[in-house]
């Protein structure tokens, strides 16, 4: 169990949800995951921490959707076994690609010349929409 604050836009300088207010939002963020490790480190339990892990892993018949939170986002697996060694089926949704999808709506009304600022304060990893 881990003591923490989780941050969210507010009012001040900007508007609440503008470029200004992610980017705040995203240094809190830090600030907080530091907090997290710092916490983390200090309850690292004394003794061995290697354990034996398989070389290959031949999952079941069936499927499953795997998500994780990533420093930018959700990032989920759809993955549809048959049940040999290799996936019949692997999707992959990066959060670059999910946090892409809001620039129409967050960029409406505003001028050309904002796009590249809003563009930045999504934090995309352009590798990551290229489907």
């Amino acid at each position: 169990k881990f003591d923490f604050d989780i941050p969210v836009g507010e009012d001040g300088i900007g508007t609440v949800g503008d470029s200004w207010n992610r980017y705040m939002v995203r240094i809190k963020e830090m600030v907080q995951s530091i907090r997290i490790i710092e916490q983390a480190i200090d309850n690292i339990p004394e003794g061995d921490v290697s354990a034996a892990v398989p070389k290959r892993v031949k999952p079941p018949v069936g499927e499953i959707y795997s998500r994780t939170e990533t420093p930018k986002g959700e990032l989920g697996y759809y993955i549809i076994s048959d049940g040999s060694l290799n996936p019949y089926r692997v999707k992959a949704r990066s959060p670059s690609f999910v946090n892409l999808s809001i620039l129409p709506k967050i960029s409406k009304g505003h001028m050309i010349a904002d796009l590249i600022m809003i563009l930045g304060s999504l934090d995309i990893v352009l590798g990551c929409i290229d489907r």
